[in-house]
C-alpha cells in the first residue's frame, strides 16, 4: 500500500533522539523539536486496552517535560482513537496534506537547475537564517538538535540550496530511501519570496532524485500552507492522505509546525 510505504519513509527520514515501539505504537522524542518526532504514532493493530496506553504514553512524555502528543493518519489503530483523544480534552492542531508525484513520468519545468549541495553546518546556517529562529540560548538548543536529526537519517540526504546570483536564496532537505524520495525543510528567504526560486529548488531537487533512480516523491504541508500547496500542485504533486495532531496541553517546548 502507498500510503504505508510513504508514512513508513517519512518517519525514517525525519528520525527522533529516542524511540520506542509500544503495542503497535510509535513514540518518539527529541527534546521537542518539532512534534512530528515528540508524538506517537500509531502504526499496527493493538491489543492492549486503549485508555491503559493513551496513560502509558502521557506519562512517557510527560516524565520528560513534554506534552503529549498524538499524530493521527486515516488508518490509524484503533480506528476510535481519535474520538477518544478529544473526549479526554485533546485539542485537534495543525491539519497536514501528505503529496505525492510519479517521478517515473514527470517532466520538470524548464527553470530546473542542479541543485547546489551543502555540508550540514553551513546548510543548518541558512536555514536558521531563513527561518528567522534568532541566536539566543533557545536558537542555539534548536538548531543543535536540528543537526543531531538530520544526523542521524538513514537514508540518503541530500542538503540542497538554491542561489540567485551570487546569493544563496533558499534552501531544502531531501531523503533518498529505495526508490522514494521525500522533501522537507523547504524555505526561501522571506525577503526573496513570490520570484520563483522555490519552484527551482524544488524542481532541481526532484531532477536529482530522479537521476538516482527515485520513482516516487512525496513532501507534507499543512493545510494553512496555501501558497506551498500551490506550488507543488503546479509541479504535479496531489493529495495522497490527511493527518492531523491531538494535543493534551500547549506546547511549552522549543518546536516547529511540522
Amino acid at each position: 500500500m502507498l500510503t504505508r510505504r510513504i508514512e513508513e519513509a517519512a518517519l525514517n527520514a525525519w528520525p527522533a533522539l529516542q524511540q520506542m515501539l509500544y503495542d503497535g505504537w510509535l513514540l518518539r522524542f527529541a527534546e521537542g523539536f518539532t512534534k512530528r518526532a515528540n508524538s506517537v504514532t500509531p502504526l499496527y493493530d493493538a491489543h492492549i486496552e486503549l485508555w491503559q496506553k493513551i496513560a502509558f504514553c502521557e506519562g512517557c512524555y510527560r516524565e520528560r517535560g513534554l506534552p503529549p502528543i498524538f499524530r493521527l493518519t486515516p488508518f490509524a489503530q484503533p480506528g476510535n482513537l481519535d474520538r477518544a483523544l478529544a473526549e479526554r480534552g485533546y485539542a485537534l492542531r495543525d491539519p497536514t496534506w501528505t503529496l505525492w508525484l510519479d517521478l517515473s513520468t514527470w517532466r520538470g519545468p524548464p527553470s530546473s537547475m542542479t541543485p547546489y549541495e551543502e555540508r550540514l553546518e553551513p546548510w543548518l546556517a541558512l536555514y536558521a537564517r531563513f527561518s528567522g529562529v534568532g541566536t539566543d540560548g533557545a536558537a542555539w538548543a534548536q538548531q543543535r538538535v536540528h543537526g543531531q536529526l538530520l544526523s542521524m537519517i538513514p537514508g540518503r540526504r541530500l542538503l540542497a540550496s538554491v542561489a540567485d546570483g551570487e546569493c544563496t536564496v533558499g534552501c531544502g532537505l531531501g531523503v533518498l530511501q529505495d526508490d522514494l524520495f521525500g522533501l522537507f525543510d523547504i524555505i526561501i528567504d522571506p525577503a526573496r519570496r513570490c520570484r520563483g526560486h522555490g519552484t527551482r529548488l524544488v524542481a532541481g531537487m526532484l531532477s536529482w532524485a530522479a537521476r538516482q533512480g527515485a520513482r516516487l516523491a512525496y513532501l507534507q504541508v499543512t493545510e494553512a500552507n496555501t501558497a506551498a500547496q500551490r506550488l507543488y500542485r503546479r509541479l504535479g504533486f496531489a493529495a495522497l492522505y490527511r493527518y492531523w495532531y491531538r494535543i493534551a496541553e500547549p506546547l511549552r517546548c522549543i518546536q516547529r509546525s511540522s
